[in-house]
């Protein structure tokens, strides 16, 4: 889940109290009883889903405004010989028992760590990443770069293309999908609402089409969030609590994720798990998170904006090192069970889990921010002001006693720990390492 600092408590959804009038009473009256008020209704409401299903028609062609500022359209696809080599060699298991996987977002932060941690045990490993530019692409390309340097192969390409997954799934016979590709973050979904239906909905029909229609068809193990839990008050958070109030557009197409996945679960037989990540951070992370941008501005000397909430609360997260999160991924992939349908057709009941992934120890920001003062040497000059409302929430704690029992989960890495090796990655990565050596010696 997207670190960034929360917001204000969005009022609770609920039952709206509607004052009737007595025009709209007289109406409601004469619904029975009035041929031509049924006919005109059902027209309206006709003509209202024409121009929704228009609408939708217009996003995922590309034509609307807010796809074409991160999301590529794809190109017709053409393979050739070469591209059938890598993706095979990418794919290819270095022991007889290997699992096949494709990961999806593989240039991406979580996707380049477990792709890398597959591919070490021997498993073979196919990418597909669209490089989008929600953050700087140089990142992504030098993940990229890691990858290849383990013979792992990335496709350049978007999820939403159907052509491109069949060519796939007709050359090779994945037994798992790994699907980490999503619009990320909360607060941009403010101004890119588009892209997160795009990416994390239209997407992840595209992909489980792909599947069901697969022979055999693979296991899955995918991303949601931990902000599914949205408004929950309930500590800490525990897979059985609701999740029906999100806070934001990124929270509710997770959500609708997990409810998308329990379909395609119950008509055709996916073997699907859902993985609820409590803000993930470490080395090689993403741009937009809180420790990676506070980082960058501490070092430039920049004010950084530490967010309260309601009177004057600290924000929380449980943070979660990278490294924990691999191997939650690992041990889900490794026990998600068999899909029971093959090219579209059920043959029996398949696994359906969800787990959240956390750390279990909430940190406040303040706490956060002083952690990265110590390993960077540098006093942070700070702006603590009131949280805006962009759909974030106070605070996040996982209850992971669920994917310790089915999974052996064990989170070991403590926040202290983790930023110090974020702060050594980070100057390595941006060649500020020998100002700092004596610190970390």
């Amino acid at each position: 889940m997207p670190p960034s600092v929360p917001d204000n408590f969005p009022s609770t959804p609920g039952k709206v109290k509607m004052e009737r009038s007595n025009y709209f009473g007289r109406f409601a009256s004469r619904w029975h009883s009035t041929a031509s008020a049924r006919l005109l209704s059902c027209s309206a409401i006709l003509l209202a889903l024409t121009l929704f299903v228009l609408f939708r028609m217009s996003l995922y062609n590309g034509a609307d405004q807010y796809l074409t500022r991160v999301t590529p359209i794809p190109q017709a696809f053409k393979p050739d010989h070469v591209w059938e080599t890598q993706v095979r060699q990418s794919c290819l298991p270095k022991k007889s028992e290997g699992l096949i996987v494709l990961v999806t977002g593989a240039a991406g932060f979580v996707g380049t760590h477990v792709s890398l941690a597959l591919k070490k045990r021997g498993d073979g490993v196919l990418g597909i990443d669209n490089f989008n530019s929600y953050y700087e692409v140089s990142l992504k390309r030098a993940r990229q770069e890691l990858l290849e340097k383990q013979e792992i192969f990335i496709i350049e390409d978007d999820i939403n293309n159907k052509e491109l997954l069949k060519v796939l799934f007709d050359l090779i016979q994945f037994t798992h999908l790994m699907h980490l590709a999503a619009q990320a973050g909360v607060r941009y979904a403010m101004q890119n609402p588009g892209s997160y239906v795009h990416s994390n909905i239209a997407g992840f029909v595209t992909l489980l089409e792909a599947c069901k229609d697969a022979s055999p068809q693979p296991a899955i193990v995918w991303a949601s969030s931990s902000s599914v839990y949205g408004l929950n008050s309930k500590v800490p958070f525990s897979e059985s609590d609701r999740t029906d109030q999100p806070a934001s557009l990124y929270a509710a197409t997770k959500k609708a994720g997990e409810e998308i996945a329990h379909t395609y679960n119950h008509i055709y037989g996916l073997s699907i798990t859902g993985l609820r990540f409590f803000t993930v951070y470490g080395p090689w992370g993403r741009p937009d998170m809180a420790y990676f941008s506070f980082t960058r501005d501490i070092l430039k000397g920049k004010p950084i904006s530490i967010f309260q909430g309601a009177n004057k609360q600290d924000l929380a997260r449980d943070f979660t090192y990278i490294d924990d999160v691999v191997k939650g991924c690992m041990a889900s992939l490794d026990t998600a069970g068999k899909s029971t349908g093959s090219g579209g057709k059920k043959k029996g009941p398949a696994p359906l889990r969800i787990f959240n992934l956390g750390n279990t120890s909430p940190v406040t920001v303040p706490n956060l921010v002083s952690i990265l003062e110590k390993y960077l040497k540098v006093k942070a000059k700070k702006n603590t002001i009131k949280m805006p409302r962009n759909g974030d929430v106070p605070f996040t704690h996982a209850n992971v006693s669920l994917a310790h029992a089915q999974l052996g989960y064990n989170p070991t890495t403590n926040l202290d720990v983790g930023l110090k090796r974020f702060v050594k990655w980070y100057l390595s990565y941006h060649g500020l390492e020998p100002s700092l050596k004596s610190q970390r010696s």
